[in-house]
C-alpha cells in the first residue's frame, strides 16, 4: 500500500455507532465498461430503421486532448417529439474511441412540447463521463437545420447569444458531428455549456 493512499479513523463499536454522512464522490472512469456496457448501447434504433443516423460526439479536455476513455449517454424523443414512445428506448451510452468520439445510431428527433408556450428544439440531451470527473456533465445537442426553431427553444435562448453555437451539431455525409469540449479557463473561450440538472 502506498504510503499516499487515504487513511480513515477507526471507529470502535459496530454499525450502529458508526458515524453517518454522505458517500464520498469518486471519479467516474475508466473502468466504467466493467458493468456499464451492453451490445445495443450506442443503437437507440436498429439498423434498418428508416431514416437511421449516426451523431458522432468528440470529447476535448481542457489542454485539447482527445478523452480517449469518456462515456456519452444521449437521451432524446422519438421522431414525434414524444419521449417515452411506446417501442422508441430513447436512450444510448456509448465509449469514445481513441480520437474522443463517441457514435450513437439514432434517427433525428422531433420538436418537443416544454411547458412553456415555446415548444423545444430538436435536440438531444446529453450526458459526459470521464476520468478525473466527479459528476457527470450535462449539455444538449441541437441540429443545424432547425434555426427557426432555435429562436424560441426556452433552453437555447437561456443562453447568452455568444454561447448558442456551441450546441449546434455540423452535419456529417450520415448524420452528425459535434465537440464537446469539457474546459477552458477563458469564459469566453471554447467550453461547452453545461447545464446544472
Amino acid at each position: 500500500m502506498s504510503e499516499f493512499a487515504p487513511r480513515y479513523p477507526v471507529t470502535p463499536g459496530d454499525q450502529s455507532t458508526a458515524a453517518f454522512g454522505p458517500t464520498p464522490s469518486q471519479t467516474v472512469g475508466p473502468y466504467w465498461k466493467i458493468g456499464l456496457e451492453w451490445d445495443d448501447g450506442a443503437d437507440v434504433v436498429p439498423a434498418d430503421t428508416p431514416g437511421r443516423i449516426t451523431v458522432r460526439i468528440n470529447v476535448i479536455d481542457g489542454n485539447r486532448e482527445p478523452i480517449a476513455d469518456a462515456m456519452v449517454e444521449t437521451w432524446q424523443a422519438d421522431a414525434e417529439g414524444r419521449f417515452g414512445a411506446e417501442g422508441f428506448r430513447g436512450f444510448a451510452r456509448s465509449a469514445a474511441d481513441g480520437t474522443g468520439t463517441a457514435a450513437i445510431h439514432t434517427v433525428k428527433p422531433g420538436a418537443h412540447e416544454s411547458d412553456t408556450e415555446a415548444d423545444e428544439a430538436p435536440h438531444l440531451n446529453v450526458g459526459i463521463f470521464a476520468r478525473g470527473m466527479l459528476d457527470r456533465l450535462c449539455t444538449r445537442m441541437y441540429f443545424p437545420e432547425d434555426l427557426a426553431a432555435h429562436a424560441s427553444d426556452p433552453v437555447l435562448t437561456a443562453l447568452p447569444e455568444s454561447q448558442r453555437h456551441k450546441l449546434i451539431a455540423d452535419k456529417s455525409d450520415d448524420g452528425y458531428a459535434w465537440t464537446v469540449y469539457v474546459q477552458d479557463l477563458d469564459p469566453n473561450g471554447v467550453e461547452t455549456p453545461f447545464f446544472a440538472i
